[in-house]
């Protein structure tokens, strides 16, 4: 009762104020269960998402938002879930409390990112909604909400009247290919959320990190590697320098990209003082 009463009084209040466009409505089922899977990256996108839709959204959020008092009467009263970000337990009783939201024939809202994005990009997804979706054979529905980084910039607090935010609906995604059987199998749960990922992408045209995304680094991320700056092997070498050939040292370094280019030596290394 609290959400559509929120819901009453905030639609009006939000369509005066933004203008709010939608895309590709049609992909959202009318009735039965479904999970929608948006982008995160203001605080307002858990209010432009169901305000296109007339289904009630039930979203999986972070648990920070029930321990500030700013902000958990709002949640507590919508009926959102918390999900603790430690992973273990505490995450399994949340994916828990959303299967009983799906096992009710209802909508399920889960940002795939885990978090709001730090600059506005996007960033590699949590397997949860694979999980979720192959464990209980729900279709899932790639969102991609623009604009409300123009309404609510990112790092700030402050909102921004007169913007535009368009909500896109894309497609489900198909996981015929796939069994109920391997929602263990951590190579198809990571396959499928690239797919949702990438189908994310096309909706909103950021650009993509892969890592995850948190404040303080991310929450079980492994570096991104990359490889090293080429080195020459000098007994190659003949004596005008002909026949040089390069070879790349097979270490990675984690967080950082290489920007040496085919043909270029690696820098020398100054002597110890």
């Amino acid at each position: 009762m609290t959400y559509w009463v929120l819901k009453i009084l905030l639609t009006p209040i939000m369509l005066l104020v933004w203008r709010v466009r939608v895309e590709g409505r049609r992909h959202v089922p009318t009735r039965g269960p479904v999970i929608l899977a948006p982008n995160h990256v203001a605080f307002l996108d858990s209010f432009f998402l169901p305000l296109v839709l007339r289904r009630r959204v039930t979203f999986v959020a972070k648990a920070e938002y029930f321990d500030s008092w700013r902000t958990r009467w709002f949640f507590k009263a919508a009926g959102q879930i918390p999900m603790r970000r430690e992973g273990g337990s505490a995450s399994e009783r949340a994916l828990a409390a959303a299967r009983q939201v799906l096992a009710a024939g209802r909508v399920l809202g889960i940002y795939p990112e885990g978090t709001r994005s730090p600059d506005g990009r996007l960033y590699r997804g949590h397997t949860g909604v694979a999980r979720l979706a192959l464990g209980t054979g729900v279709p899932v529905v790639p969102v991609g909400l623009v604009g409300t980084a123009d309404v609510q910039p990112v790092g700030t607090n402050k909102v921004r009247p007169f913007r535009t935010v368009t909500v896109r609906f894309g497609e489900p995604l198909d996981l015929t290919r796939f069994r109920r059987d391997q929602v263990d199998d951590p190579l198809v749960l990571r396959a499928i959320t690239d797919e949702l990922m990438f189908r994310i992408r096309e909706l909103t045209g950021q650009s993509y990190v892969d890592r995850y995304a948190k404040k303080h680094g991310a929450v079980g991320a492994a570096p991104v590697a990359t490889v090293a700056p080429a080195t020459v092997d000098t007994a190659a070498l003949g004596p005008s320098g002909d026949g040089a050939r390069q070879v790349l040292a097979p270490r990675t370094t984690p967080g950082t990209a290489s920007t040496a280019q085919p043909g270029t030596p690696a820098p020398s290394t100054p002597p110890a003082a």
